[in-house]
């Protein structure tokens, strides 16, 4: 162990020859060292006894506390008495000595907002959502001085390379920098992000594509579970990856990644949090959202394709709407359907109401870039988002899962079913179908079914009723 304390320029790995349950016995008194089963099975009280027994206890009085070992630990308890107040006035002395930073250094743990200017992060136009993410983190490096950012060898494809422009990388005794370089480590970049939040005064955020974040999943999950800050960053965010071909095409992902939304944590508060924005607007009211959940974990879904900014009245204003999970992003007096999506499939839906409403049909269209947060609203603002008693489309480029827990019983989810292939993500959207005209047919459909829905179940209540 002393060996290990002194090493300082590498890992070490001390193994312990050891024996399983040694010194156990059966209730019978036989030796029961080194069987499997102790692993996970109680021993039983007649075990028990027996090996208190072995081990020289009194099974009638098994818990001794012996004066030496009581002498040993109050002697270490006032040793650390003693480490703790010379700590204390250590950095007493030191703040003294360093009064803007010892304010700094409190501000940084005391996880208040921090003064960043959202309102004045202007973007280029039609980005994809990664781009808009850089153009973010790139405010970020200069005005948040306790963000760390890590990327999982992905920087330039991820964008995070954008932070790293505005800062350095860590390097061997010089930490001027805020940005880890963690080689293709997914699992192990998740757990040191973790690790920095844990400890405090640092808001760390880690990217990678999102494909690659099976291999974070147990360290989502602790994230989660321990109430830690932590951003995660994953774009290529579905089949619209196109050429680098199905194994980086995310299907499955987001409904993984959304079971966490609907999971409570210690609290009793929603454990994580999935936003995918829709454009550059949402992108900027998700990334506060993030930066400001000091007491959960946050994704964010990135695209690799470039989207168009949508059209809609006073975008920046209405984009907030995705602080409660969703919202109406455009709606005709008295809709006869109701389309909904998330990220870049709120343009496609977009597009088909135009051709909706061409043929004379009345369309309202929904953004829901947080399925867990929305479905924490009270009932009388999901309904005005997803109207109980229409017909609903919903589209997702992941499984069907995603959004089916919001459509009701005159919904439907166009989903992705199958794995991706490898081609153009234009090539692939008329593949696929998601294409504005496939939507809007879809949609026609979707409002015949309604109704012989409807017909079903009114005849199936007078049934009940008869």
């Amino acid at each position: 162990m002393n060996a290990a304390v002194a090493e300082t320029e590498k890992p070490t790995l001390i193994i312990g020859h050891t024996v399983m349950g040694k010194g156990a016995r059966r209730a019978d008194g036989s030796v029961w060292e080194g069987d499997v089963k102790q692993h996970g099975a109680p021993f039983g009280q007649d075990a028990t006894d027996a090996t208190v027994k072995s081990l020289g206890g009194d099974p009638a009085d098994p818990i001794q506390l012996w004066s030496d070992c009581l002498a040993l630990h109050q002697a270490r308890h006032e040793e650390l008495r003693g480490i703790v107040k010379e700590r204390r006035a250590g950095k007493a002395a030191w703040a003294a000595k360093n009064p803007e930073k010892a304010v700094l250094y409190t501000r940084f743990f005391d996880k208040s907002p921090w003064p960043v200017r959202w309102d004045e992060i202007e973007f280029g136009k039609n980005l994809a959502t990664r781009n808009a993410s850089a153009t973010v983190l790139s405010a970020l490096a200069e005005q948040l001085p306790n963000m760390v950012v890590a990327s999982a060898d992905l920087a330039d494809s991820d964008k995070t390379e954008a932070f790293l422009k505005k800062t350095g990388a860590f390097k061997k005794g010089d930490f001027s920098g805020a940005f880890l370089h963690a080689g293709v480590a997914e699992l192990t970049m998740a757990a040191v992000c973790t690790g920095m939040s844990l400890h405090g005064g640092v808001i760390p955020a880690c990217g990678t594509f999102f494909a690659f974040s099976d291999y974070m999943k147990p360290v989502m999950r602790m994230a989660a579970l321990q109430e830690a800050q932590v951003i995660f960053l994953w774009s290529h965010d579905s089949f619209r990856v196109g050429e680098d071909g199905p194994t980086h095409q995310p299907i499955e992902q987001e409904a993984q990644a959304r079971l966490l939304e609907q999971m409570k944590n210690l609290s009793g508060k929603r454990s994580f949090t999935v936003y995918r924005a829709a454009d550059s607007a949402e992108m900027l009211v998700a990334w506060r959202a993030a930066v400001e959940s000091t007491a959960s974990p946050t994704a964010l879904l990135l695209t690799r394709q470039d989207i168009p900014d949508l059209a809609l009245p006073d975008r920046r204003k209405q984009a907030k709407g995705l602080l409660r999970g969703g919202y109406v992003a455009e709606a005709d007096p008295s809709p006869e359907v109701v389309l909904l999506a998330s990220g870049s499939e709120l343009g496609l839906i977009l597009d088909a109401a135009k051709l909706l409403r061409a043929e004379g049909r009345r369309v309202q269209v929904s953004s829901i870039p947080s399925t867990g947060l929305f479905l924490e609203q009270d009932a009388a603002y999901r309904e005005t988002v997803v109207p109980s008693g229409l017909p609903v489309l919903a589209v997702t480029v992941a499984l069907p899962a995603v959004l089916s827990p919001l459509v009701g019983p005159f919904g439907t989810v166009m989903g992705m079913e199958r794995f991706g292939a490898s081609a153009n993500f234009k090539v692939l959207d008329e593949k696929f179908g998601y294409t504005p005209v496939n939507v809007a047919a879809r949609a026609k459909a979707q409002i015949a079914d309604a109704r012989k829905t409807a017909e079903v179940l009114i005849a199936q209540a007078k049934a009940l009723l008869a």
